[in-house]
């Protein structure tokens, strides 16, 4: 679940490996987290409204947004912060996100409802899988991939999201030009993000080889950002372009 790992220690014990599915590399990481009486009554209440059922099929995106529109996808969007704040300041846009823990799907539910979002769907379930069986190609103009968890030990880079087959199914949602829109305040990850979107061709850095972007208005700062300041990490923007 990116935008809410930073900078944390990320061990995986036995009980977490069991629980892996086909893959190794995930859209989150599996934690017990408390959920309000006013999450629980969203997630029963406006989930019917603004989510998305999972399926193992290609969905048409713009009968479940009720419009044609350009469409962007948030992977593990935590408490809903950023998925909100864009939704709200670009009313244009479909904005979707992709989350499987009840707190945060419940949380950004109220604030949809909040705001009487028109423009913004859930989807709770891991994103890789979404991005796999529910996304057609060429279906998206922008994917967030904000925060992720940095497995910062070296014996864990394998689980870190970013990699190559990330970015075949991100490649294959996203049309020509299209925005893959990365953050992290992990140094090390950051060079990790560089080194492997950069060896593939289909991508394109906004800012020039090997630089980091300027933190784009609409993007506000997390919470888990904000730590990362106070612990002295470095935040970095990566905007790619498909090519």
């Amino acid at each position: 679940m990116p935008d809410n790992h930073s900078s944390e220690d990320h061990s995986v014990n036995d009980s977490d490996s069991q629980h892996l599915t086909r893959r190794s590399i995930r859209s989150f990481v599996i934690r017990n987290g408390r959920t309000t009486p006013a999450q629980t009554d969203a997630l029963e209440r406006l989930m019917p409204e603004y989510g998305i059922d999972f399926t193992p099929t290609t969905i048409d995106l713009a009968s479940h947004f009720g419009r044609q529109a350009p469409t962007c996808l948030e992977i593990g969007f935590g408490n809903g912060d950023v998925l909100i704040n864009m939704a709200r300041m670009q009313p244009e846009t479909n904005v979707l996100g992709a989350e499987v823990h009840n707190a945060g799907v419940g949380h950004a539910l109220l604030a949809i409802e909040e705001h009487q979002l028109s423009n913004a769907r859930i989807i709770q379930h891991d994103a890789m899988e979404v991005l796999d069986t529910m996304l057609g190609e060429e279906c998206l103009d922008k994917v967030m991939l904000l925060f992720p968890d940095p497995w910062h030990k070296k014996r864990h880079h394998k689980r870190r999201i970013v990699q190559p087959e990330f970015l075949n199914s991100v490649a294959r949602v996203l049309r020509k030009d299209g925005i893959l829109h990365c953050a992290t305040d992990w140094a090390e990850y950051g060079e990790w993000m560089i080194e492997h979107i950069e060896a593939d061709k289909r991508f394109s850095n906004t800012a020039g080889a090997g630089q980091s972007s300027e933190r784009p208005e609409w993007r506000p700062v997390t919470r888990f950002e904000k730590r990362g300041h106070r612990l002295g990490h470095s935040v970095v923007d990566l905007i790619y372009k498909k090519v």
